[in-house]
């Protein structure tokens, strides 16, 4: 089968497609015809050495796809069925072994690139509302990126949940896919605090879910209200430098956390929880997901290039 394979650590001209043995399940796994593969910040983290992968390396953790082949103990799954999965593995390729565990049923009315859209993104999101920081009606909100993948999922959830929802963007094209997705305020990165502040009578805002990292950090805990939350939950523009916690004293006995989906996906009750609810939203059309861009799997390098200069919208997907 064809699969992309980067050899060392780097920039996007080292995943190159390649001939590769097709994986065989083994007990309690699943093995997988991909149909699409989501492409993530996480991808472009392990490839450059962000994050320490064994060498050499297939990218992907998300895809969609149909059961081709089950492993020995496997009950819950039969081959045709349609699955997809935010844990996976090597999944920039035409095969991929799943652990049935991590395997999250796909509704007939959710079509493969949504189902492939959804898992990781879509989690994070819920997570994000719903765990990290309990949204409530009447809750103000700042989102950093409300034009990328989670960041137009985020808004919809938001104020469906009854917040008002404030969001940064870095174009006026992005501004408006932000305001379609229901954005009370769209603002430009420079000078977001000040904008914030004024937004907010001077207050600041209950929480800012921040993906972007470096570059809005120190701006996102000045947005912040008193017992405010910061949820960092992605370092699209690099990793933010160590904290002095005095400073979340100094800006008013503020919270700071750095979660990561994986320890919100505990156990299959968890898993079945939150996609179970983001596919319904899906399939009844209440979530729309926005497919920015699809690039043949022989174009990865293409994708991880778009996905890391901004130049993308929603979700990114790979079609083997």
């Amino acid at each position: 089968m064809q699969a992309i394979v980067a050899r060392q650590s780097g920039g996007p001209e080292v995943l190159e497609i390649a001939e590769v043995d097709r994986p065989t399940p083994g007990p309690g796994q699943l093995l997988i015809k991909v149909a699409v593969a989501g492409v993530n910040f996480i991808d472009t983290y392990q490839r450059g050495g962000m994050y320490q992968v064994p060498f050499p390396f297939t990218p992907g953790s998300e895809a969609a796809g149909t059961v081709e082949e089950l492993g020995e103990g496997v009950e819950n799954f039969a081959v045709g069925s349609r699955v997809a999965t935010a844990e996976g593995a090597k999944c920039y390729a035409g095969y991929a072994v799943l652990d049935a565990a991590k395997a999250l049923p796909v509704p007939d009315g959710v079509d493969d690139l949504t189902a492939a859209a959804l898992p990781l993104q879509g989690m994070t999101a819920h997570y994000l509302i719903n765990s990290s920081f309990k949204v409530e009606p009447g809750h103000t909100v700042l989102t950093h990126a409300g034009a990328g993948g989670v960041g137009l999922l985020l808004i919809q959830l938001l104020k469906e949940r009854g917040a008002r929802v404030i969001t940064t963007v870095s174009s006026e094209a992005k501004g408006e896919l932000a305001r379609d997705a229901g954005a009370d305020h769209v603002l430009r990165y420079e000078g977001f605090p000040h904008h914030v502040r004024e937004l907010t009578n001077g207050k600041g805002v209950d929480v800012v879910y921040d993906g972007v990292g470096r570059n809005t950090f120190d701006g996102s805990l000045s947005c912040l209200r008193t017992r405010g939350m910061l949820v960092l939950f992605g370092a699209a523009s690099g990793a933010v430098p160590p904290v002095d916690p005095q400073r979340l004293n100094a800006g008013g006995s503020l919270t700071l956390t750095r979660p990561s989906l994986a320890h919100f996906l505990l156990n299959e009750q968890e898993r079945r929880w939150r996609s179970a609810e983001i596919f319904a939203a899906a399939e009844k059309g209440s979530l729309m997901v926005r497919i920015g861009a699809t690039y043949p799997l022989a174009e990865a390098r293409r994708s991880h290039e778009d996905l890391e200069g901004r130049r993308t919208t929603g979700k990114v997907l790979l079609v083997p």
